[in-house]
């Protein structure tokens, strides 16, 4: 597997964490690959052999690009042969303001958008290897979107917020951050996600707990616990099954396996 990631011009850095590519072969058969929740929006495009979803046992192809909205459990995609990504992964009180939809809660979003046009352009740079020309495409690209996009201070300073305190600051502490209400932050950022403050912000909690267990499996809850706070290890460990499946033991034991085999992606939308 190889994954690059390339850092958001300025100007989108309200709106964009990062953009990135990624390629992995997975062989004549079709197999699953185990995508785990976080606290970003991903815009996905792909090449290759298709990439699907099952529903009700049967697989369907995604279309490129489609949408990984904030899961609350794992998802499992399938695909064989190679596969290529290119992925936006954004702040999930902007993506839906920046592509100009309504907002959902839905996890993985299927949409119809001026985007896709990019899909053929982007194949031909793909198939040529030229990545980072790619890349550039797809950044000139939400730079004209975000021009057409009045910025919301209120929604910036209240991600920044949480995004600092690792998502254990109380939607009170967020709002006074935001200089507004608590009412009025919880509308504007259910109108903007789909999901409440304290939702995204639990994400965001798991998110680091699941990044340092992968990274670090060695690592004592307990002291997760205290650090991210929670009430206690019992409540991180009720959390993190919640959206992983799996308790935090179970995760180390895998990431450690994990990473004798493979390299730290320990996903295909994996994170910095």
């Amino acid at each position: 597997m190889q994954h690059q990631e390339f850092e958001a011009p300025e100007e989108l850095q309200d709106t964009i964490k990062c953009f990135w590519y990624n390629t992995k072969d997975f062989g004549e058969q079709s197999s699953g690959f185990e995508v785990i929740p976080d606290g970003y929006a991903e815009i996905i495009f792909h090449f290759g052999s298709a990439c699907s979803i099952s529903y009700d046992g049967v697989l369907q192809a995604l279309p490129s690009p489609f949408m990984v909205g904030l899961l609350n459990q794992p998802v499992t995609f399938y695909s064989k042969n190679r596969l290529e990504i290119i992925g936006i992964r954004c702040f999930p009180w902007t993506v839906f303001d920046l592509l100009g939809l309504p907002s959902g809660k839905g996890g993985i979003h299927v949409f119809e958008h001026p985007v896709a046009q990019l899909q053929s352009s982007l194949n031909k740079c793909i198939q040529a290897g030229r990545i980072e020309e790619a890349i550039a495409q797809v950044k000139q690209y939400f730079l004209d979107a975000r021009s057409q996009v009045p910025a919301d201070s209120m929604l910036f300073k209240a991600g920044v917020a949480m995004r600092e305190a690792n998502g254990s600051m109380p939607v009170s502490q967020v709002a006074a951050a935001a200089h507004a209400t608590v009412r009025t932050l919880e509308r504007k950022f259910k109108q903007s996600s789909g999901h409440t403050v304290k939702d995204v912000s639990a994400l965001i909690r798991f998110e680091q707990v699941r990044n340092q267990l992968w990274l670090h499996p060695d690592s004592n809850v307990a002291g997760l616990a205290h650090e991210l706070g929670y009430t206690d290890q019992s409540h991180l460990s009720r959390e993190f099954k919640r959206y992983s499946g799996t308790t935090p033991a179970a995760f180390a034991r895998k990431a450690r396996k994990g990473k004798q085999a493979v390299s730290n992606d320990f996903v295909a939308f994996v994170q910095a």
